[in-house]
């Protein structure tokens, strides 16, 4: 079992629900959270809290630097069928990644101090799943 670092993360992503998933340039990070809801179900004399498990609640996030022939995030962040995505965690271990369907808002940052940069937040628009 092998350790990676992080700079070998990749994303690629369609800008439509039926359109091709590409690589997305100059991205520096990403993020997946894969939380589950959870109830309470505590009865009388249980010695600690019980929980059931619901639904996976998939969202997470991606950023980078902007450039100006990549228009990539803000088209995704148009779509009206929601884009394709698959999250590697490092491109040295490219059988190994995360993918589904997903809702994308883009955000872009420009500040006198800095690069101008971009970001997005991404919901799960259907069943997600993990390749091992």
């Amino acid at each position: 079992m092998s350790r990676y670092h992080g700079k070998g993360g990749v994303v690629y992503m369609s800008t439509s629900g039926a359109g091709t998933a590409v690589s997305v340039a100059s991205l520096t990070e990403w993020t997946l959270n894969m939380n589950t809801d959870k109830q309470e179900v505590t009865a009388f004399l249980d010695l600690n809290k019980t929980y059931v498990q619901g639904l996976r609640d998939i969202s997470g996030s991606i950023a980078g630097w902007w450039e100006d022939s990549q228009d990539a995030l803000f088209d995704a962040s148009e779509s009206t069928d929601g884009v394709k995505m698959y999250l590697y965690p490092s491109n040295l271990a490219s059988s190994v990644y995360f993918y589904g369907p997903a809702w994308v808002d883009a955000s872009i940052s420009v500040g006198v101090g800095g690069a101008v940069s971009l970001s997005a937040n991404f919901v799960a628009n259907g069943s997600w799943s993990r390749k091992p």
